[in-house]
C-alpha cells in the first residue's frame, strides 16, 4: 500500500469520571499529577498501549496488523522471524551485515510490513541473545505527547472493604479487610499528536488504510478497556488537521493554539463534559480541519 502524502496534527479530548486514568507506580499508583500545578497527566505510553490493544482486538492478527509490543510475547520471538525471513541465523547477524549492506533495510522492511505499531510509532528492535540481535531502529511517523488535564484535578483516596480474608489466621480474628482506591472525580484531558508523511514515505510505509485505523483506534481506545479502576473514560473529540502537502503548510503550534478548551460561563467546578466549551480559531491557509466524535 502507498504511504500517506499529507502531514497531520491532531488533538484528542478525553475524560474520566470516578476513575484512575493513569496510575503512577512511584506514588502508590495514585493518578499522575504535576506536583507544581496540580494538573493531571496521562503518559504517551499509556495512550499508545490502548491504541495497540484496540488494533489487536479489531484485526485479530490479520496479516500486516500484528502488534510488536504486547503482553506475553518476548521481543526476541518477533525479531527472530525477521532473521528467518532474510535467511540469517540470529547469532550470525552481525557478520552477515558486513557482507550485505542492504540487510538492515530488509530486516526493517519486514518488521514494518508485519507489525502495525512499528509502522505507526516506530520501535527500537535491538535485543541480546547470543550477542546482539539487532533488527534496527525505526522512527515512526505517528508521535504522541503527554495528555494534560484542562483544569487541575484533585485525586481522592477512598477506603474500601472486602469480605474475602487473605489467610486462615486472619479469618479467625476479623470478618473484613480494608483497602484503598484512588480516583479522579472528574477530569477532561487533552493530548496532542503528530503524523509525518515524510517519515511514512521514507521509512515505514504508513498508509491511508493505516491512518483510518489509527483514527478508529483513538476514538474507541477506551470502549474495550473498561475496568473498575479506570472508572468511566471516553474520547469526546478528535480534532484532525490535514495539510495540503507532505512537509506541511503551517507550524504545529499554531494549529494547536487554535483549539481552545475552557469552562462554560458560570461554571466554577467542572464535573462533566457539558461544563466545557470548545472553540476553534482561525486555521492557516493550506490546512483543513475535521472534527470527529
Amino acid at each position: 500500500m502507498e504511504a500517506i502524502k499529507n502531514r497531520y496534527e491532531f488533538v484528542i479530548l478525553f475524560d474520566v469520571e470516578n476513575g484512575n486514568p493513569n496510575g503512577d507506580p512511584d506514588a502508590g499508583n495514585m493518578p499522575r499529577v504535576d506536583p507544581e500545578t496540580g494538573y493531571g497527566i496521562v503518559t504517551d505510553v499509556c495512550l499508545k498501549r490502548k491504541i495497540r490493544n484496540y488494533v489487536e482486538l479489531a484485526r485479530e492478527d490479520e496479516p500486516g496488523y500484528r502488534i510488536y509490543i504486547k503482553d506475553g510475547v518476548p521481543l526476541n520471538r518477533s525479531d527472530n522471524e525477521a532473521c528467518e525471513y532474510v535467511g540469517v541465523k540470529p547469532e550470525k547477524l552481525k557478520e552477515e551485515k558486513k557482507k550485505d549492506p542492504d540487510l538492515d533495510r530488509k530486516l526493517r522492511d519486514f518488521m514494518c510490513q508485519n507489525f502495525y505499531d512499528i509502522r505507526s510509532f516506530g520501535a527500537v528492535m535491538t535485543t541480546f541473545v547470543k550477542g546482539a540481535l539487532n533488527c534496527g531502529q525505526v522512527r515512526g511517523p505517528v508521535q504522541l505527547g503527554f495528555a494534560r488535564s484542562i483544569d487541575p484535578v484533585m485525586p481522592q483516596e477512598i477506603t474500601i472493604t472486602r469480605v474475602a480474608i487473605t489467610t486462615e489466621a486472619d479469618a479467625e480474628n476479623k470478618g473484613t479487610e480494608m483497602g484503598r482506591k484512588y480516583v479522579v472525580p472528574y477530569g477532561l484531558y487533552r493530548a496532542e499528536g503528530y503524523i509525518s508523511a515524510n517519515l511514512a514515505r521514507k521509512t515505514t510505509g504508513f498508509s491511508e488504510t493505516d491512518l483510518e485505523l489509527l483514527w478508529e483506534a483513538i476514538l474507541n481506545m477506551f470502549e474495550h478497556d473498561h475496568s473498575a479502576a479506570r472508572g468511566k473514560m471516553a474520547v469526546r473529540k478528535l480534532i484532525i488537521f490535514k495539510h495540503d502537502s507532505e512537509l506541511g503548510n503551517a507550524p504545529a503550534y499554531k494549529l494547536f493554539d487554535a483549539v481552545k478548551v475552557s469552562r462554560m460561563d458560570g461554571v466554577d467546578l467542572a464535573r462533566s463534559f457539558a461544563d466545557y466549551k470548545i472553540e476553534l480559531g482561525e486555521i492557516p491557509e493550506g490546512v483543513h480541519c475535521v472534527c470527529r466524535g
